[in-house]
């Protein structure tokens, strides 16, 4: 057996910028187990597997090292740039089935990729007891998912603030156990966002997709404006489109495939 793979940076047309997905077509699904040890395996912020299910349709999964998420908007950006870019499939707007999320759908935007999100809906947060010593930060306000609150917002008093933040990275995972999204209003953007994941084994993720689903809404309401600019500012770094619609995050960026192969070993 043979599994074919790419690895595409999202959020960015850099050859090492944006946010780095394995992506595996697959013709059935595989056990769990394996699909797990796969994206253990790559060792990225997230694998996305996706099985047809139409011509257009097609279920779809992400796993970061450790386990599976409920939502990943980097590596669905990744799976719809090799489906209308490597595989050339023939599609105004690709579907993908998920077993968290519903349908969520893409299409070509131009040269970018637009993703189309459940938007969240949020409430006050109460900052953990040494949250403010684990990240080295002082937070002005706190948010979170009114459903399931797996990542959380904290925002800071200035972008430089977001830029320059060195967290305690172990302290953290000991404090938070979600994702802890960091973000301030920008100069050149509308707002600067960071995110961390270390209990899913992601210390930083460097673009975040998911987390704009529920920084979009956040913003847009501080704003007043439904558009927004952004931009993730980690080491690599990038940029995204977003536009709140109601209860749904259109999300658009630049995908650019930096390698593909076969997996040849035996699963």
């Amino acid at each position: 057996m043979s599994l074919p793979y790419y690895i595409v940076n999202a959020f960015t047309d850099l050859p090492f910028g944006g946010n780095p997905a394995a992506v595996m077509p697959l013709d059935h699904w595989l056990p769990d187990h394996q699909l797990q040890a796969l994206a253990a395996q790559h060792n990225l912020s997230e694998t996305a597997f996706f099985v047809p299910v139409a011509a257009s349709t097609f279920e779809l999964r992400w796993f970061t090292p450790v386990e599976e998420v409920p939502l990943c908007g980097h590596a669905t950006l990744a799976t719809a740039h090799v489906l209308l870019r490597e595989m050339q499939v023939p599609a105004d707007t690709l579907s993908f089935q998920t077993r968290f999320r519903g349908l969520l759908h893409a299409q070509p935007q131009g040269d970018r990729l637009a993703l189309d999100l459940p938007a969240v809906e949020y409430e006050p947060h109460t900052v953990e007891a040494g949250l403010e010593a684990a990240l080295g930060a002082h937070v002005v306000s706190a948010v979170r998912p009114c459903d399931e609150p797996w990542q959380v917002l904290y925002e800071l008093d200035s972008e430089m603030s977001v830029r320059t933040l060195t967290p305690n990275i172990a302290a953290l995972a000991a404090i938070a156990e979600h994702c802890v999204i960091v973000t301030a209003g920008g100069d050149q953007y509308d707002f600067v966002s960071r995110m961390f994941a270390p209990h899913y084994d992601v210390p930083e993720d460097p673009v975040t997709g998911s987390a704009h689903c529920l920084l979009t809404p956040f913003w847009s309401d501080r704003f007043a404006k439904q558009r927004l600019l952004a931009h993730q500012s980690s080491a690599r770094g990038g940029t995204l489109w977003c536009e709140r619609r109601d209860d749904r995050i259109f999300l658009s960026g630049h995908a650019m495939t930096f390698a593909k192969g076969e997996i040849t070993a035996s699963l």
